[in-house]
């Protein structure tokens, strides 16, 4: 049924005995309408992912969000600002009065007590976050380079290729993280003893993990993507297919990576610390790994000193907890089933007839 079946009267047509109405009338009479949320009249800064869902959030999602974003933006900082806020130098042993004193409980001139090495603890937590956030930022850029170029190319062309690259992803999905994570370190290390040397083999046996996650999550909305009209359309006009995946499908196939990045954070901090804790990771000396730490306390810890791995682990559950609670919190906002509305303000009857 049409729309002018249920006025009674075309709506190009002008009523008999009157004259038809000019169009600066009907510009006039049209209700001015705001613009809901999301849409193009806002300012693209509000539509950014972390942004847009804090301004959606309300509740114990929003107090989650906040929570997680504070703790992560403290080990930023902290990262950023090592070379100012730490005390000593990562693998410093002694300072202007001598030798650092072993196993030194918290005093005012080691705030954090020293490990059983002289290291200062305070300084190797603070120089760890500068580690842990270089790691995880090469891993997950990476990752997600490599995956989504591999999911878009798969999913859209199909074939032999697909084949293979899905039974290569699937392969390495199977295995266990922290075990292919070692393996891979032990091949691309070589007893690498440099800095940035030990941080992109941390980082390349951690993006060896995270790259099939990316690809089959884009691989499988290529797959969807590629039979919807707009992109039979682009294909038809003789659009370039490299054209075509980069303007039409990897914007729509990308939708869920911001979730996914989180999630691949906190396990990507979990899997340098084991690395750290197993004696695969960064070499000490290079560079300070708070796993590592953990692992040189696990012997002080029958003789009272908790010191040495208190801090460290802390570390370690904290930077974990906050990237976990920005990624709960995302998840929870990107489904409706989960997600808390707000309120409708609707105005009470007495309001409505005053």
């Amino acid at each position: 049924m049409r729309a002018d079946d249920h006025t009674g009267t075309d709506l190009g047509a002008a009523v008999p005995g009157s004259a038809a109405p000019d169009a600066d009338e009907l510009v006039q009479e049209a209700p001015a309408t705001a613009v809901p949320h999301g849409t193009a009249a806002e300012p693209r800064w509000k539509k950014l992912p972390v942004v847009w869902q804090l301004r959606r959030s309300v509740g114990l999602q929003r107090g989650m969000l906040v929570a997680g974003l504070v703790l992560v933006a403290g080990f930023v900082l902290l990262a950023v600002l090592a070379p100012v806020l730490a005390p000593y130098g990562y693998n410093q042993l002694s300072g202007p009065d001598g030798s650092f004193p072993r196993q030194a409980p918290p005093s005012p001139e080691h705030l954090w007590g020293t490990t059983v090495g002289g290291y200062d603890v305070l300084s190797r937590v603070i120089w760890g976050s500068q580690t842990a956030i270089l790691t995880v930022v090469i891993a997950v850029v990476a990752s997600i380079f490599l995956g989504v170029t591999l999911g878009l190319v798969s999913g859209y062309l199909g074939g032999w290729l697909d084949r293979v690259l899905v039974t290569i992803a699937d392969a390495i999905y199977a295995m266990p993280t922290l075990l292919l994570a070692i393996v891979v370190s032990i091949i691309i290390s070589g007893g690498q003893s440099s800095f940035l040397g030990g941080i992109m083999a941390a980082a390349l046996s951690i993006t060896v993990v995270f790259v099939p996650q990316y690809f089959r999550v884009v691989r499988a909305e290529t797959v969807r993507l590629k039979s919807e009209p707009f992109v039979e359309s682009a294909r038809v006009v003789g659009t370039p297919t490299t054209r075509i995946l980069t303007r039409h499908v990897l914007r729509n196939a990308t939708r869920s990576l911001p979730l996914i990045v989180t999630l691949n954070s906190s396990e990507a901090i979990l899997t340098l610390a084991g690395l750290g804790f197993l004696g695969f990771g960064i070499n000490p000396t290079a560079a300070a790994e708070w796993g590592y730490d953990l692992n040189r306390a696990l012997s002080d810890v029958a003789s009272g000193i908790w010191w040495t791995g208190v801090f460290p682990g802390a570390a370690i559950v904290l930077l974990n907890l906050g990237i976990t609670l920005v990624g709960e919190s995302l998840n929870d906002l990107s489904d409706p089933r989960l997600r808390i509305r707000r309120r409708a303000t609707t105005p009470t009857p007495k309001a409505a007839t005053a």
